[in-house]
């Protein structure tokens, strides 16, 4: 099943998130705008002919091989769809600034980046063709060491002091998560946080489990929900986690 327009449309509730996870649930067929290369290449991204940078432009930074390594790729995991692909083109560009100080890093994580101290990041779209209309956005993030084992202490620090909720905004466009709650789950990092909440925004609502694991110097975030079922309660798969923590470590 495709994401639909109505579950991709708003803003900072869906856009962010649904633009990340980009990929259909169940029909093996990554959504528009994906990349057909499960790997994301260059060669697959820009059409033929496109003329490569000026002469005298800078150069790109070079990205981080160990982290792209690390990324799931098609294949990784039986029954389900892995796409890479860029951002939805209806996403709102850049980190949400939550209206409750002690919830930015909630905020924070339904961003671009899961924290504004991540060096680079590579995501990933995974839908399950067992579970119709279960997807999740998978992300992992490059830091210094310092700065992830922050990231995680913000987040359980924001998970205890938010429940009664917050509303997030970028771009002029805003969403509301209510009901934050911790959630206990079995991640073989050096630590993690687990939580669910109700995410809300132009009529539309979805609940939306949350995942976020310390491996090192490497965050990995993965955001899960039923986009043919918003209001189903969703949970990262097992066998998703173990899988993209496994590549981790084995890039490391």
């Amino acid at each position: 099943m495709r994401i639909t327009a109505r579950f991709a449309a708003p803003a900072t509730t869906f856009a962010l998130l649904l633009g990340a996870v980009g990929c259909s649930s169940g029909t093996g067929a990554p959504a528009a705008g994906a990349s057909p290369d499960p790997k994301g290449s260059a060669a697959s991204a820009a059409p033929s002919g496109t003329p490569g940078p000026a002469v005298g432009s800078p150069a790109p930074k070079a990205k981080d091989a160990r982290l792209e390594r690390s990324a799931l790729e098609q294949g990784d995991l039986p029954g389900y769809q892995v796409s890479a692909q860029g951002k939805n083109p209806n996403a709102p560009v850049g980190q949400p600034q939550a209206d409750k100080k002690a919830c930015q890093p909630l905020a924070d994580i339904m961003g671009d980046k899961p924290d504004p101290a991540a060096h680079e990041t590579v995501n990933r779209g995974v839908g399950s063709q067992k579970q119709v209309g279960l997807a999740v956005s998978a992300s992992v993030s490059s830091y210094d060491e310092s700065d992830a084992r922050r990231v995680i202490a913000r987040l359980r620090e924001a998970v205890a002091a938010c429940g009664s909720g917050f509303t997030a905004t970028v771009q002029k466009q805003s969403g509301t998560y209510r009901d934050v709650k911790a959630v206990p789950y079995k991640a073989a990092g050096d630590e993690s946080v687990s939580w669910t909440t109700t995410a809300s925004g132009e009529g539309v609502s979805a609940q939306v489990h949350l995942l976020v694991v310390r491996e090192g110097a490497r965050i990995v975030r993965l955001m899960a929900l039923n986009v043919a079922a918003a209001g189903q309660k969703a949970s990262v798969p097992q066998e998703v986690a173990d899988k993209q923590l496994e590549k981790v470590r084995k890039a490391a």
